[in-house]
């Protein structure tokens, strides 16, 4: 394995693949900072470009693609609250608090040197141990998928501390929200209202981008209505994140990684799962920290999560030909349509591809950590632009990113619905993180319950009788045991 790996090596750092790894892992970090430009659509608007390509250089460019985008939703996030890709949404908890005290060069610094750190871990289990990992999350079916959106959605406990019935409520709207259009297991409209947009309900994009960016717009509109515009000459710190601080948040790095990895190696969980799940454990194992006002650890959680998931998502991928997210699933195509056949044999037969992928993935983390370092003097500059200059902007690539999913004007009148719903809920001191996090995982609990339930021909009794789905279950219940003894 190990002679392998350095073959591989050898195969990723020759000059031609090296430079198309490099502009991979550039043009994935620009992807994923424009709101809606996902990594899935990253990867797949790129992936007709490697059909001329050798079978190892293309791979190499999406899977920078890949790892790129991921990181890059952080940097919108963080200094816009405009999350990039969905996985970053709960960077924007306290990546943005932390922008608005005057870090934002700490803020980019901690969040790429978790995404790195996240990333590595997760190859790390790529190489090691894929093969155990693959066969683990092969014994996950519709009772445990239901177990682990039930785990997540427990997170709204713990992000709504301050008002515990104020963000179980914004967690039920958003269940609601996510049962608009077909139903998942007969296909009868639900809540259409005879509207054929509402058929598909309310892609997650658009509910995101209205609930954290166009809200946010708002609100500043209103400040500068009041004259009450906060002074754009604040001095900036440019410091980066420094040695006591990067100790201080090691430990949770590492496990978002591991989590991360985990999630990723489940068919069809994803880094937005990841990161959520990674935000509540270091909030439940990081009793001291101030969550929500800038928490270094709050940033690095859920970065090292949802790039953990890099790595995790390639190992059921490459060991079984079972994606295991939706990035996963266009590189299986790209591996089919060059001949190759994912699976064990894949490995006997073609070892230099999927060594080279693993060098590949290894090398793009690093670069990412380099290209995000030496980029971070150039991000930061956006929150010194004054802010009648900003808001325009910020409403231009909102409208740009919820268009661009669907080609929808429905989707830009959504933004703006969910933007002035985001901004009334902010009046009332109302979280709408809740909101969030309910649409996307609303649709996997909802369908994976009914689909246990039709397994067992309409017994529960797969909550009692399956033990991954016990374990979740009782995290969950000491997940919200956890948030309401802190509250107390």
């Amino acid at each position: 394995m190990v002679q392998h790996l350095l073959d591989g090596l050898l195969t990723a750092l020759q000059l031609g693949n090296f430079i198309y790894l490099i502009l991979g892992v550039t043009g994935g970090i620009i992807i994923g900072a424009l709101p809606g430009l996902t990594a899935t659509m990253g990867v797949a608007i790129l992936l007709p470009f490697t059909f001329g390509m050798d079978a190892v250089t293309g791979l190499i460019m999406l899977v920078g693609i890949y790892v790129g985008a991921i990181y890059g939703g952080s940097i919108s996030a963080i200094l816009l609250n405009t999350p990039g890709t969905p996985a970053s949404a709960a960077t924007c908890f306290d990546g943005y608090p932390l922008v608005k005290q005057g870090h934002p060069a700490k803020a980019l610094s901690v969040s790429t040197i978790a995404s790195a750190c996240g990333g590595l871990i997760s190859c790390i289990a790529l190489v090691t141990i894929s093969p155990f990992l693959a066969k683990f999350a092969l014994r996950f079916s519709a009772p445990e998928y239901f177990a682990l959106a039930l785990f997540g959605l427990t997170i709204i406990a713990s992000i709504s501390a301050e008002n515990f019935l104020k963000g179980i409520i914004a967690g039920v709207i958003g269940l609601l929200i996510s049962t608009f259009g077909m139903d998942y297991i007969t296909s009868y409209p639900r809540f259409t209202f005879d509207v054929v947009d509402l058929l598909n309900g309310f892609s997650v994009i658009p509910v995101l981008i209205g609930l954290f960016a166009v809200s946010e717009v708002f609100n500043q509109i209103e400040l500068l209505i009041d004259e009450k515009e906060i002074k754009t000459n604040i001095t900036m710190d440019k410091s980066y994140m420094n040695i006591k601080e990067l100790k201080h948040c090691l430990p949770t790095i590492i496990k978002s990684g591991v989590i991360g990895t985990f999630i990723g190696s489940i068919p069809g969980a994803g880094a937005d799962i990841a990161a959520f799940v990674c935000y509540n454990e270091a909030k439940r194992s990081n009793k001291d920290e101030k969550f929500g006002k800038g928490s270094l650890i709050g940033i690095s959680a859920p970065e090292a999560g949802n790039n953990g998931v890099t790595g995790g998502a390639l190992v059921p991928l490459l060991t079984l030909g079972v994606p295991g997210d939706a990035v996963a699933a266009v590189l299986l195509g790209a591996l089919i349509i060059q001949g190759l056949t994912p699976g064990p044999l894949l490995f006997e037969q073609n070892p230099e591809i999927v060594y080279g992928l693993f060098s590949s993935m290894i090398l793009g983390n690093i670069l990412l950590l380099i290209i995000g370092l030496a980029g971070i003097k150039f991000y930061s500059r956006i929150v010194e632009i004054p802010k009648t200059l900003m808001i325009p902007s910020i409403l231009m690539l909102s409208t740009i990113g919820s268009y661009s999913m669907n080609n929808s004007l429905f989707d830009v009148g959504v933004t703006f619905a969910f933007g002035i719903i985001g901004y009334i809920m902010g009046k009332i001191k109302m979280p709408s993180s809740p909101i969030v996090l309910s649409v996307i995982l609303g649709p996997m609990l909802e369908t994976n319950l009914r689909k246990a339930v039709l397994m067992y021909e309409g017994s529960y009794s797969f909550l009692w009788t399956r033990p991954i789905t016990i374990v979740f279950l009782i995290l969950s219940l000491l997940s919200v045991y956890s948030a309401l003894r802190k509250k107390k």
